[in-house]
């Protein structure tokens, strides 16, 4: 093995998780940082609204910790969400410290610019402008590119781990319990090449799965790869089932997944149908300012009921230079399309945004695999239960990619590589002609996933789903051993891995909780409260 590829240090993604991770494992060894398509891409980067932290006088951690298990109905961990809360002042001081530029207010230009979201009972959101991702992934990116001990390789792609079970499958022996990472395989996407890597601690900071829906928010990119990795590795998986739909998504031919964030409902946003009328009041007490799961169901059942197209949120209280200060990036989006938010509602409808479930982890971050972590939108940490509470998921990631290193520091000196990994074997793969396929598997999966695995599910729906998705993936099966690796094969593979966990665990849960409703169990049932954990068996 290239001695190139052999690091203490392995991070696969280069979100806020990722480069924070990556950043501080610095210190203590060789950094290599996997990125799928360029250093700017990433969940993260999209992200508009902003970090949760106690930051105000008037504001308590006590208040932040309640918000956040009332939104996650029953299925935080209370341990979790005190942690998170408890240092996530620390933790945006933090980002402050490496350059990132929050808004700060007009008249007191000392004092933070605080919003408010959905759920949370103060205004408690950090925010750069309505572009809050971008800020943070530029300030990160510009000191992990200085870094001496962090290499960062852009258009690679992870393609599986590599652990001591799945050598010893390859080598005839018993597997251990527990299992431990060694590294992984990389495709190397403009080449097509498929190299090893050996790596101490390997963190998984791959993001979500947004894209196994026809409608997202989330950038192509999104095709579950750690989770769907993890998965095949053996770890477990934990409540999969949660698929949080962000009710504002622009509903425009040419917005492809436009976020309109849920700042503008914090700062007074009404959503009304075509003819005008207000409808969240008949859904919950906190109207546009439920949390987000009530208000995408309302929505959604409001489209239904009336058979709209979209509902519309109007921002038209306030005035044109309000709202290109507060949200310049939307205004001039929804400006070049023709729609002026200072005189006209702007055109809305839910999409899928964020996995609450994800690698199970401990509070350290570490998954049930020893030596690998999960940070970030790819782990089921245990904060956001069964829906996740707005502007925690950054949070959430700046605070276990500091837990993770932690953890990875102590063991340091005690791990050591595997000197006889083996190379990547291609069989008889041959090259395919026939990109057509990947892309017809790849619509159909989106397609039944948003009919089907989408804001209100039925048993009868989701069987539907699992029957489709046990045939796609015998076709991928195929299709992956016989041709040579590419980036969309790979994603397409990772995107029915998904699928299938989240079809699995929806038909597992028999209640209604969170973002997971089913109209066969239109209730909450006390005695489902706890995780849906699946693995397989290696």
């Amino acid at each position: 093995m290239d001695a190139r590829n052999c690091v203490e240090f392995l991070v696969l993604g280069a979100g806020v998780a990722g480069l924070m991770f990556a950043l501080k494992a610095a210190s203590s060894g060789r950094v290599l940082l996997i990125c799928k398509t360029t250093g700017g891409e990433s969940n993260t980067a999209w992200a508009q609204g902003g970090i949760a932290a106690v930051w105000s006088a008037d504001d308590d951690m006590e208040a932040h910790v309640q918000d956040t298990l009332v939104a996650g109905a029953g299925l935080c961990r209370r341990d979790v969400v005190e942690q998170t809360v408890r240092e996530a002042p620390v933790r945006v001081q933090e980002l402050i410290d490496l350059g990132v530029e929050f808004s700060r207010m007009d008249n007191n230009p000392q004092e933070y610019d605080l919003h408010r979201e959905g759920g949370h009972s103060h205004r408690r959101i950090l925010h750069a402008a309505d572009l809050t991702g971008a800020e943070i992934v530029r300030a990160l990116l510009d000191t992990v590119r200085k870094h001496p001990n962090i290499e960062l390789r852009e258009q690679q792609l992870a393609v599986d781990l590599i652990t001591v079970n799945s050598l010893s499958r390859s080598r005839g022996s018993m597997p251990e319990d527990p299992d431990r990472v060694l590294g992984a395989y990389v495709l190397d996407v403009p080449t097509g090449d498929v190299y090893t890597v050996g790596a101490k601690v390997v963190a998984l900071c791959t993001g979500g799965a947004g894209k196994v829906y026809l409608y997202t928010t989330n950038p192509d990119i999104a095709s579950g790869d750690g989770m769907a990795m993890a998965f095949r590795a053996g770890a477990r998986m934990a409540n999969m089932e949660f698929v949080q739909f962000h009710p504002t998504c622009l509903f425009h031919p040419h917005a492809k997944s436009f976020l309109i964030s849920e700042a503008l409902r914090g700062e007074g946003g009404k959503l009304v149908r075509a003819n005008g009328e207000r409808f969240m009041p008949r859904y919950d007490a906190r109207a546009e300012l439920a949390p987000r799961d009530i208000v995408a169901r309302a929505i959604d059942a409001e489209l239904k009921r009336h058979g709209d197209d979209c509902a519309f949120l109007d921002m038209t209280h306030l005035s044109k230079e309000e709202l290109q200060h507060k949200f310049p990036n939307i205004f001039r989006r929804c400006a070049e399309l023709g729609i002026s938010m200072d005189s006209q509602p702007i055109p809305v409808v839910p999409a899928a945004h964020y996995f609450c479930g994800g690698v199970q982890t401990d509070l350290e971050g570490e998954s049930s695999i020893r030596n690998l972590f999960a940070v970030g939108e790819c782990a089921a940490t245990g904060l956001h239960g069964a829906n996740r509470l707005a502007s925690n998921s950054l949070l959430e990631a700046l605070v276990f990619a500091d837990h993770a290193v932690r953890e990875a520091q102590r063991r340091l000196p005690h791990l050591s590589w595997d000197p006889a990994l083996p190379d990547w074997d291609p069989g008889a793969a041959k090259d395919s002609d026939e990109q057509v396929v990947i892309n017809q598997v790849w619509d159909e999966i989106r397609r039944f996933m948003w009919n089907y695995v989408g804001i209100v599910r039925t048993n009868r729906r989701l069987l539907r789903a699992r029957r489709r998705i046990e045939l796609v993936q015998q076709e991928i099966y195929q299709y992956y051993w016989d041709f040579k690796l590419t980036a969309p094969l790979v994603e397409l593979r990772n995107l029915a891995t998904v699928a299938d966990l989240v079809i699995e665990s929806a038909l597992r849960r028999r209640e209604s909780r969170g973002l997971h409703y089913t109209l066969d169990y239109p209730e909450v049932d006390p005695r489902c409260l706890r995780d849906t954990v699946i693995y397989r068996k290696i």
